[in-house]
């Protein structure tokens, strides 16, 4: 029976690559696959202190750049998207 899935890099290496667990939860991949979206922090509690301007501000989704989606595209798909 043939296997439909290379383990070459897994054997080879002796033990699975994970994904990271942080990138996990604060990234989202967008349809294309190649760009990534998050929320911004400090948007939730202790919201007295800024101004409208800033609450409104935190409350927008932030998009990684070029040179983070690449890093992000490591860390949340370890062994490649194919």
């Amino acid at each position: 029976m043939n296997r439909l899935f290379s383990t070459t890099a897994v054997s080879q290496a002796g033990y699975k690559m994970k994904s990271h667990s942080g990138a996990k939860k604060r990234w989202r991949s967008l349809a294309s696959g190649v760009t990534f979206k998050r929320g911004k922090a400090c948007h939730s509690h202790l919201n007295n202190s800024k101004s409208p301007a800033r609450i409104n501000r935190l409350g927008q989704t932030a998009y990684a750049t070029d040179t983070q989606a690449v890093k992000l595209k490591k860390r949340l798909l370890p062994y490649g998207s194919n």
